[in-house]
Order: C-alpha cells, then sequence, then structure tokens
C-alpha cells in the first residue's frame, strides 16, 4: 500500500495522505486489487475524507489510466498491477547466493528523448540499481527478476567486481545509515499501535510508510550491510503486524477477512 513515489527520509513524519493515495494504498494492498467504490469510500472516511471527495479521486484515476471501473468497481489498471508486484516483492525479494559479482548497465545509444531517460531511471530504480555516474547503473548480482525492455534496449548489461573494498562502493551508491535510522523508527511505529479499531487511520498511515520504505530498500548480500541491519527484522514485523491491520481494515468496510 504505498501512497505514492516520493520517499521518506531522516527522522519518522508520517504525511497525511490525500484521497488519490488513500485509494492507491488500499488496492495496492487489496489482492485481487478490485474494490467496490463504497469499500473506497469507508476507508476515506477513516481520514474524514467526505465521499464526493474519493469519487472525484476515482473518476480522475480512471481518466488518468491508474483505474478501470466496471459496475461499480474499480481496479488497478496493468500498469499498476507491476508496481503491486514490486511491493509484494520488498515484502519477500527473491535472492540467489551472492558470488561477489556486480550486474553493470552501461547506457549504450548516443541520444535519447527525455520519456526514454525517464522511463530508464525508473526501470532502474525498481530493479534496485544504483548510479555510479551518468549512464552507468550497477549493484551487487544477488537479486532474482527479470529486466523490462526498456533497460535491454537503452544499455548493455555485463558482470564484474571492484577492485576496491565492495562495502565501500555499496555506502557510497546508497544512503544505508539513513534507510537504518528510518527503518528502526517505523519499527517502533509498529510496536507502538495497539489493534483497536479506533486506530485504523494511523495504522493505515504507517502502513504505507512502511511499504514505501521497503520498496527503497537496496536489499545488499549480508557482508555489504552495516551491522545489526534491520531491512529482515522490519519485514517480518510488518508482516505479524498486518496481518491484523488487514483484517481490522476489512471488517471496517464491511468485507470479510483473509481466511
Amino acid at each position: 500500500m504505498a501512497g505514492d513515489d516520493t520517499d521518506d527520509t531522516g527522522p519518522l513524519s508520517l504525511r497525511p495522505l490525500t484521497a488519490r493515495s488513500v485509494v492507491l494504498s488500499t488496492l495496492l494492498g487489496h489482492h485481487p486489487p478490485a474494490l467496490p467504490a463504497r469499500a473506497l469510500v469507508r476507508v476515506g472516511e477513516l481520514f474524514g475524507t467526505a465521499e464526493g471527495t474519493i469519487r472525484t479521486a476515482l473518476t480522475r484515476m480512471v481518466a488518468a489510466g491508474d483505474l478501470e471501473q466496471r459496475d461499480g468497481t474499480y481496479r488497478l489498471t496493468e500498469r499498476l498491477l507491476a508496481r503491486q508486484a514490486r511491493q509484494d516483492d520488498s515484502r519477500a525479494p527473491r535472492t540467489r547466493p551472492w558470488d561477489g559479482g556486480w550486474e553493470i548497465a552501461v547506457v549504450t545509444p548516443e541520444r535519447r528523448t527525455a520519456p526514454d531517460r525517464a522511463a530508464l531511471r525508473q526501470a532502474m530504480a525498481a530493479l534496485r540499481l544504483a548510479e555510479l555516474r551518468e549512464g552507468c547503473w550497477l549493484r551487487p548480482a544477488n537479486l532474482v527478476r527479470n529486466r523490462p525492455a526498456v533497460v535491454t534496449q537503452q544499455c548493455t548489461v555485463l558482470t564484474g567486481a571492484p577492485e576496491g573494498d565492495p562495502a565501500e562502493l555499496a555506502a557510497g551508491l546508497w544512503d544505508l545509515a539513513g534507510w537504518a535510522r528510518r527503518a528502526r523508527a517505523l519499527e517502533t511505529a509498529l510496536a507502538a499501535l495497539p489493534g483497536r479499531p479506533g486506530d485504523l487511520a494511523e495504522r493505515f498511515t504507517v502502513s504505507a510508510a512502511v511499504l514505501r520504505h521497503l520498496l527503497a530498500d537496496p536489499v545488499l548480500p549480508a557482508p555489504l550491510l552495516p551491522a545489526d541491519w534491520p531491512g529482515d527484522r522490519l519485514r517480518h514485523h510488518y508482516a505479524a503486524w498486518d496481518r491484523d491491520f488487514r483484517g481490522l481494515l476489512l471488517e471496517h468496510i464491511g468485507l470479510p477477512g483473509p481466511a
């Protein structure tokens, strides 16, 4: 349930969710990602968002190609189904044993349009690659996933290894200390929220923040991580917490809870 694409950094601060964020977060967290309008209106009520505001957001999201509507039920379009898949994967990343190799993608076309550049940057973020310099992206080769066509069309992909300290290189590519600091703050927020229906709005907001943060985890091999890395611990804590939260949310919107 990631509310939007902007990452939160620094000390824990939970930004308010817009009507669009409420709708998108709800559908991204629901499987299958389709709900009737009345259920989405009920979620909006948790935040004091008027029914008309939610319905206006639904209409605009359909017009923008984010949602499709049929018989009063709204579902994610193909583009956002891919985003849901990335969100699900961030909760349980598919990894493989790391042999010290790095995947390196180098942009090869001499000229690219602005939309091509933006599409590649978005794809690289989804693949959890970092940019060493303009047109050169890399990461440890420990993840299992397919490369989209936008990458293979614009890049030559190589495998190699740094001659220097790979942990030092990783620390320069990602703000590991900042990610860990916020992950620990989110763990504290999860532990502080009891499972009462009256806390649903705050729980919803924290849930969205956790999922945004997990999307930003580079999922590095253990030898490249600082001591006491909180990534797996946050995932484990959130998985148990989310089962309870999900049941309360479904009860609130009048749908059966998970089996």
